[in-house]
C-alpha cells in the first residue's frame, strides 16, 4: 500500500524508502483521500480504511506558482510506464495465487488417499475479499490464543464475585483483542468498530475450538517425528486435576532423525474411574485421535500417585494384550522403591505416602522452617556430625523420590516430630497460623503408631530392592548386570514370605523402639478397636495384626510386582543390552544378543543377516586400535559415525533406546517432563487448561497458523 501512495503521488524521490522509513518521516494531508476512505464512525479515533489509497492531487498548479515550483518534485509517468507498472501488479496478483494454491496442494497431500487411480487436481480458486478479510482475521485471533498458551496466561479474567455490581471488566482473551486493536491491528479494528464496548468479540465455545485446533496443530508437529522414527514408547506421569477434573499427563518416547532420544509431552486424558473403560478409552485417543499406530508401541510405563496403580495396571494388560511387543516396563524418572511403596494395595501405606508428601512440601515452602530443622538435626547428631550434614543436605532435595526414602525418614522422625512441635506449640509470632496449624497436624500424623509402624515396615522390605532398583537408573551395564540379579533378590524376599513370622517380629521391635523413643502409646489403630466393640474373644495383639494387615501383603504384592514388572520379553530386551561396546568388553566380547533379540525380529531390516553383522560388530570392538574407547551408552553408540553401515545393530539399538526403563541420556532432551512439572507448580488448579498446558509446555515447536485458519474454516464453516 506505501508503495501505490508513492506512485499515486508522482514522488520519484521516495520511490527507494522502504515502508519502515516511509512510516516514521512521511506523512500524506488528509485532503488528498476521497472521503469514503476515511472512516469516522470508529469508537477509537477518525482513521482511514484499511484499503485507503490517496487519489485527490492537483498535478498542474504548481506549474504556475513560482514559490512551489521547486517544493516537490513530481515524476511524470509516460503510458509506457503506466503500462509497466500495471503489468508488474499482475505478475505479483499472479504469483500470490501461484504460492496459496501450492500451499493448499501440499496440505491436501497428506489427507488424499493414494489407492485407485490418477485424480486430476483441481485449480485452486482465488479468495474473494470476504474471504481474505475473514483468515487474516482468524489469524490474529490464533496470534492471540497461543501468545496466551506460550506464555501461560489463562483466558478468565476478573471473577464475577470479585467486580462491583454494574461493573464490566473483559477476561484476558478479549482484553488482549482489544490491546490488539489499540496498537494498530487493522484488521481487527474493521471487524470490531461498530462493537458494542462490552460485547464478548469472540464467545467461549468459538476460543474452546480455535484452542484445540491449536493444540492439536501444536501437537501434530511432534506426532509427526514420532511416525518418521516408527517406534516409540508410552509413558503417563501422575494423575493430575485440571480445573476440577482429573487427567493424565501422557508422554512419548521416541529416537529422531538426529539419533537422539526425546522424550515429549503430548497431551492429557480426562481419567476414568472405571479401569476398563480407561483402557478402551486410552487406545482410542493414542489410536484413532492422535493417529499413532500402536503396532509400532514398544514400551509402556504408568507413573501414578498411590492408589491409582490398580488401575493403570489393567490399562498396561488390556495394551498388552492387544500389542504383545508394548512391554510393560518401570519408568527411569521414577525409583523402583517408591514405584513399588505406590502400587501396596493397603490403606495404610496410601495414607503414610501422603502424610511424607505434605511434610516435605511444607518444609520445601519455608526457608525458615528448614533452618529450624537444620538447628534439630544439630542438636540431635551431636556427636555425629557427618550423620547430621548428610541429613541436612538430603531434607534440602526432593527426598521423598529417592531409593532410600524410607531409610532416610526413619531417620529424621525424630528430628521432625520435634521441630513440628516447637513451631506448632511457639506463642511468639515469628509463624504465621498455617504454617502453626499444619505442623500440629502433621505431627499428629507422625506421631501415629500405624504411621510408624508403616514406614519400618515399608523400609525393610524394600531394603531388598533397594540396590536392584538403584542400579536400573544408573548406567547401560549398570542396567544389564541388574536383569540379571533379579532371580537373587526374587529368592530374598520368598525367603522373607516363606519366614515372615521371625522377620515381622524384628520389624515390629524396631517400630516399638522408635515409638518408644518418640513417646508414642503402642496400641492398635482406633478404627480397629471400635470394630471390635463387645467382642469378648477378640485377642488380637498389635504384633499379629499388622503382620495379617500389612507385612505379609506388603511382601506378596511386591514380589508379585516385580514378577509382573519384569516380565521375561522385559528381561530378553534387557538381555540385548550386551550390543553396548562397553558392556562387550566387561563380557570379554563372549555375548550371545541373537538368542535374546528374536523378539524384534520382525523390527530388523535384513533379520537374515544378523547373526553375521552381530560377529563383525564385535570384532570391530575387540579389535579396535588401543586409544580407541569403548562407548558406554546406547547414545554413544547411536552417534558412532560408522554405525549406519550395522543396520541391523542400529535398529535394535534404537528399540532398546525408546523402552521407558533406560534414562535419557541428556537433560535437553527430557524438558517434556521438566515443563509439565513447571506448568503444574505455576498455574493455580482452577485456571489450568489442558489445551494452553500444550501451547505452553512446548512453546518452542513450530506452528502454521495458516494450516490452523484453513482448518478452522473447514471444521467449521
Amino acid at each position: 500500500r506505501c508503495q501505490r501512495w508513492v506512485e499515486n503521488c508522482r514522488r520519484a524521490d521516495l520511490e527507494d524508502k522502504t515502508p519502515d522509513q516511509l512510516n516514521k518521516h512521511y506523512r500524506l494531508c488528509a485532503k488528498h483521500f476521497e472521503t469514503s476512505m476515511i472512516c469516522r464512525s470508529s469508537p477509537y479515533r477518525t482513521v482511514l480504511r484499511d484499503n485507503a489509497v490517496p487519489t485527490i492531487f492537483d498535478l498542474t498548479s504548481h506549474l504556475n506558482n513560482p514559490h512551489s515550483r521547486h517544493r516537490k518534485r513530481i515524476k511524470e509517468l509516460s503510458e509506457e510506464e503506466i503500462r509497466t507498472l500495471k503489468q508488474q501488479k499482475i505478475d505479483e496478483a499472479f504469483e500470490r495465487e501461484q504460492a496459496t494454491q501450492e500451499l493448499n496442494e501440499s496440505n491436501e497431500q497428506n489427507t488424499v488417499s493414494e489407492e485407485g487411480g490418477e485424480e486430476q487436481e483441481e485449480e485452486a480458486v482465488p479468495l474473494t475479499l470476504e474471504e481474505r478479510e475473514n483468515k487474516d482475521y482468524l489469524k490474529s485471533l490464533f496470534e492471540i490464543l497461543i501468545l496466551m498458551g506460550k506464555q501461560n496466561i489463562p483466558l478468565d479474567g476478573h471473577n464475577v464475585d470479585e467486580l462491583p455490581e454494574g461493573i464490566f471488566t473483559s477476561d484476558n482473551f478479549q482484553a488482549l483483542l482489544e490491546y490488539r486493536i489499540n496498537a494498530g491491528d487493522e484488521v481487527l479494528r474493521k471487524r470490531f468498530e461498530m462493537t458494542a464496548v462490552n460485547l464478548e468479540y469472540c464467545s467461549k465455545t468459538q476460543q474452546k475450538q480455535m484452542l484445540e485446533i491449536c493444540e492439536s496443530c501444536v501437537r501434530e508437529e511432534t506426532l509427526r517425528e514420532v511416525r518418521d522414527s516408527h517406534f516409540f514408547s508410552i509413558v503417563t506421569d501422575e494423575v493430575v486435576d485440571i480445573a476440577g477434573e482429573e487427567h493424565l499427563p501422557v508422554l512419548v518416547r521416541f529416537v529422531d532423525d538426529s539419533h537422539n532420544l526425546r522424550e515429549e509431552f503430548i497431551g492429557f486424558l480426562p481419567y476414568e474411574a472405571d479401569p476398563d473403560i480407561l483402557a478402551v478409552k486410552f487406545h482410542t485417543t493414542i489410536t484413532e485421535k492422535w493417529g499413532l499406530n500402536m503396532e509400532y508401541c514398544r514400551g509402556q510405563a504408568y507413573i501414578v500417585s498411590s492408589g491409582f496403580a490398580s488401575k493403570m495396571k489393567v490399562v498396561a494388560t488390556r495394551l498388552l494384550e492387544k500389542y504383545p511387543q508394548a512391554v510393560y516396563t518401570l519408568c527411569s524418572s521414577c525409583a523402583l522403591n517408591v514405584w513399588l511403596a505406590k502400587s501396596v494395595p493397603v490403606v495404610g501405606v496410601s495414607s503414610a505416602l501422603g502424610t511424607i508428601e505434605e511434610v516435605c512440601c511444607l518444609f520445601n515452602q519455608s526457608p525458615q522452617l528448614l533452618v529450624e530443622l537444620d538447628n534439630t538435626i544439630s542438636v540431635l547428631f551431636q556427636n555425629n556430625e557427618e550423620k547430621g550434614n548428610e541429613l541436612k543436605e538430603i531434607c534440602r532435595s526432593q527426598w521423598t523420590g529417592r531409593h532410600d526414602t524410607f531409610e532416610v525418614l526413619v531417620d529424621l522422625m525424630q528430628a521432625l516430630v520435634l521441630c513440628l512441635d516447637a513451631v506448632s506449640s511457639d506463642s511468639s509470632v515469628r509463624w504465621n497460623n498455617f504454617i502453626a496449624g499444619r505442623a500440629f497436624v502433621l505431627s499428629s500424623a507422625l506421631t501415629d503408631f500405624d504411621f510408624i509402624v508403616t514406614i519400618v515396615i515399608l523400609k525393610n522390605v524394600l531394603s531388598f530392592t533397594r540396590a536392584f532398583g538403584k542400579n536400573l537408573q544408573g548406567q547401560t551395564s549398570d542396567v544389564f548386570f541388574a536383569a540379571s540379579s533379579l532371580t537373587a533378590v526374587l529368592h530374598s524376599l520368598n525367603e522373607v514370605m516363606d519366614n515372615i513370622e521371625v522377620y515381622h517380629e524384628f520389624w515390629f521391635e524396631e517400630a516399638t523402639n522408635l515409638a518408644t523413643k518418640l513417646d508414642v502409646q503402642i496400641k492398635l489403630p482406633g478404627k480397629f478397636r471400635r470394630a471390635q466393640q463387645g467382642n469378648l474373644d477378640s485377642d488380637v495383639t498389635s504384633e499379629n495384626y499388622y503382620k495379617e494387615i500389612l507385612s505379609v501383603p506388603t511382601v506378596e504384592h511386591i514380589i508379585q510386582e516385580l514378577k509382573d514388572i519384569f516380565s521375561e520379553q522385559h528381561l530378553k530386551a534387557l538381555k540385548c543390552l550386551s550390543l553396548v561396546p562397553s558392556v562387550m568388553g566387561q563380557l570379554k566380547f563372549n555375548t550371545s544378543e541373537e538368542h535374546h533379540a528374536d523378539m524384534y525380529k520382525n523390527d530388523l531390516p535384513n533379520p537374515d543377516t544378523l547373526s553375521a553383522e552381530l560377529h563383525c560388530w564385535r570384532i570391530k570392538w575387540k579389535h579396535r586400535g588401543k586409544d580407541i574407547e569403548l562407548p558406554a551408552t546406547i547414545y554413544e553408540a547411536l552417534h558412532l559415525p560408522d554405525i549406519k553401515f550395522f543396520p541391523n545393530v542400529y535398529a535394535l539399538l534404537k528399540v532398546l533406546c525408546i523402552l521407558p526403563v533406560m534414562k535419557v541420556e541428556s537433560e535437553k532432551y527430557e524438558i517434556g517432563r521438566k515443563r509439565l512439572k513447571a506448568y503444574l507448580k505455576n498455574t493455580l488448579t482452577e485456571q489450568r487448561s489442558s489445551n494452553l498446558a500444550l501451547l505452553n509446555i512446548n512453546f518452542d515447536i513450530k506452528h502454521d497458523l495458516d494450516l490452523m485458519v484453513d482448518t478452522y474454516i473447514k471444521l467449521y464453516p
